[in-house]
């Protein structure tokens, strides 16, 4: 079994949003970044943005304040990144995607789909012996929700990772 590392107490999670020119290679050049620096990727996401050839990466990660101001100094140097943002949790949206395959019985599916409506969460799919629900929030959230799967028994899980956007109060 892995155990994931544990974290120091001066480490809490930063989320970063790169802006960066839509080009091949772009990504590789961040993961490579990341692990010539050691910085330790949580998540990572990466989608279009309204700009014409620009991407938006989302990546979170753990460290204290200073793995935050190295991060930055190096993904300046990088040529094709556009823009940084401190994806701040206080003073952004927060959210992820998460969709999960449990295991369901027809005198357990009533109790899962009454479970998901409490947690704002659909039943996509309905199998002769499973199910696959969605749901979308805080990654704190998706935790407590899958945790409630658990004693169902989760079959499989597919999670997004973090996205992220300064909010609209911020005055940006």
């Amino acid at each position: 079994m892995i155990e994931a590392k544990k974290k120091s107490e001066s480490e809490h999670k930063h989320i970063v949003g790169i802006l960066v020119e839509d080009q091949p290679g772009v990504l590789t050049k961040l993961s490579g970044l990341f692990a010539r620096r050691g910085f330790n990727i949580d998540t990572i996401i990466v989608g279009k943005t309204a700009i014409p050839l620009v991407s938006h990466i989302v990546i979170s990660l753990y460290g204290g304040d200073r793995t935050l101001e190295q991060l930055e100094k190096q993904l300046n140097k990088l040529v094709d990144v556009v823009k940084i943002i401190d994806l701040n949790p206080e003073r952004s949206v927060v959210r992820e995607h998460c969709l999960v395959k449990v295991a369901s019985s027809a005198k357990m599916r009533e109790d899962l789909v009454n479970i998901s409506k409490l947690h704002k969460a659909n039943a996509l799919d309905l199998g002769k012996d499973s199910m696959v629900i969605e749901i979308v929030g805080k990654p704190e959230k998706i935790d407590n929700f899958l945790s409630l799967m658990k004693k169902y028994g989760i079959k499989e899980v597919s999670r997004t990772g973090i996205n992220a956007m300064q909010r609209a109060s911020n005055g940006k």
